[in-house]
């Protein structure tokens, strides 16, 4: 099924058994903490908080979305699995039927939707209206833009652009915005200020969590809003806003708008990201202004909690990363790829590539292909490990078996040199004028030129274990 609004997807979770609401948690840093120990739960639940130290009952943020198979199914109107493998192989069976469909599915644009309940402008406007946590004890300041959907126009190409960026708040009516190099958001804004203009902005950030899931990875320029329509077979209905002329999801909870003008900035940062470190400090970073604010009654913000690994969001972007890089590996012409991985603690620093071999050199074109090839794997790698289609690179378990019984160091491994990344990594000493990386392929394969002299494997047979487990099943 697909769901029409946050509103609707948070009554399946709970429905699934997969919410849990918190009362009276104080927005300085305990939404952030309990936050990280429920992600140190298998399967963890999308956590709701309401009566947030400080604001009116109504006042609600959700954390942790998309951290089970079974919401991910949800939200992309997927078979409902409890199974990591299986949801991999579901998402891959959509790809391509959603990327065929993006022409079939543009946005609708409407004049009315629950978000212009309440229109604050001017001086009406107060971004401390809404519960943005400071998530992390040595974060610059309240971030509220974690989990939402910046909206840009290509002033070249007039392509909307929906991306995943963080937001500081300045002040009541002011946002600091980091945006990495090279991601459309950024382009856009550059664009405009070399024409010495401002680059309009609207803010989604109340929303289905299928607006934040696509709106956090690489898909077609300007396609982010079809992509959402082809996933749920109807279009997807957007308000254009009367400041900025830009669309944004008429069902969204809250949703800001403004401009990010040439020439200011503010300090931004610093900001505890995704792989576990304050990898890029504070730092002069473009503003928005805010100039107008939409929202619900009774709004609920949504935040994506950073930190550690496993941190929210990187299970799913694990799933829509790897899924895509599988589809682009047969797009690139490597045959015989059984499954991808990119793994939710190495996140892109790490992806592990299952082949069945079918020719001298096929572990490595597939290494290579991973590492600098594909646009989306090309970004902040790290290491790429090929095993064979015995392993389960969703089972760390077995990629280290392989890794430590199939590989030898001086032949296995090579590095590639002077390759793209950007200041989000931790291995890169800042200040620095190239932010360059390298990245080490890992051949985790049997020998090829001996593969049928390669010691036998123990297993056990499959119908054997199931008739054990059927028989044994209690007592284990």
């Amino acid at each position: 099924m697909y769901v029409s609004d946050l509103r609707a997807w948070l009554e399946e979770a709970d429905k699934l058994g997969e919410l849990k609401r918190i009362e009276e948690a104080d927005w300085d840093l305990e939404i952030g903490c309990i936050s990280h120990l429920n992600l140190r739960r298998k399967n963890c639940p999308v956590l709701l908080f309401d009566r947030i130290k400080g604001y009116p009952p109504g006042y609600r943020l959700v954390t942790c979305p998309l951290t089970s198979p079974r919401r991910i199914a949800l939200t992309f109107g997927l078979p409902n699995t409890v199974s990591t493998s299986q949801l991999l192989v579901n998402v891959r069976d959509k790809l391509a039927l959603w990327e065929a469909n993006l022409s079939s599915f543009p946005p609708m644009v409407v004049t009315s939707g629950p978000v212009l309940e309440n229109v604050h402008s001017g001086g009406e406007v107060d971004l401390f209206e809404f519960p943005s946590p400071k998530w992390n004890e040595l974060d610059g300041g309240r971030y509220i833009g974690t989990g939402g959907a910046v909206i840009t126009r290509d002033p070249d190409t007039g392509d909307i652009n929906a991306g995943n960026y963080r937001l500081m708040v300045h002040d009541k009516n002011t946002l600091g915005i980091y945006v990495s190099p090279g991601k459309h958001g950024g382009i856009h804004i550059e664009r405009y200020h070399a024409r010495g203009e401002p680059c309009p902005v609207v803010i989604s950030l109340g929303h289905d969590p299928v607006v934040f899931g696509i709106s956090s990875v690489e898909v077609p320029a300007g396609t982010e809003y079809s992509y959402i329509g082809a996933i749920k077979g109807t279009p997807l209905e957007v308000i254009e806003d009367e400041i900025t002329g830009l669309p944004f999801p008429a069902s969204s909870e809250i949703v800001l708008a403004g401009s990010c003008p040439p020439g200011e900035t503010r300090i931004e940062g610093p900001f505890g990201e995704w792989h576990g470190y304050y990898a890029s400090k504070e730092r002069p970073a473009p503003i928005i202004k805010i100039e107008r604010v939409y929202h619900r009654h009774n709004p609920i913000l949504l935040g994506i909690y950073m930190g550690r690994p496993p941190c929210d969001g990187a299970y799913y972007l694990s799933v829509l990363r790897s899924a895509r890089t599988y589809s682009d590996l047969a797009r690139a012409g490597v045959p015989e790829v059984k499954s991808v991985w990119s793994h939710e603690v190495g996140g892109r620093f790490l992806y592990v590539v299952a082949i069945k071999q079918r020719y001298a050199g096929h572990a490595k074109q597939a290494a290579l292909t991973v590492a600098q090839g594909l646009r989306l794997s090309a970004f902040r790698g790290r290491y790429v490990i090929v095993v064979d289609d015995d392993i389960d690179p969703t089972n760390m378990d077995d990629v280290i078996w392989a890794l430590c019984t199939r590989s030898d160091p001086e032949k296995g491994i090579d590095i590639v040199r002077r390759a793209w990344s950007d200041d989000l990594d931790p291995m890169i000493r800042k200040p620095t004028k190239a932010l360059f990386n390298s990245r080490a392929i890992i051949d985790a394969c049997r020998p090829f030129e001996w593969i049928d002299e390669f010691p036998q494997t123990i297993q056990i047979n499959p119908d054997y274990e199931q008739r054990m487990k059927e028989k044994w099943g209690d007592s284990l």
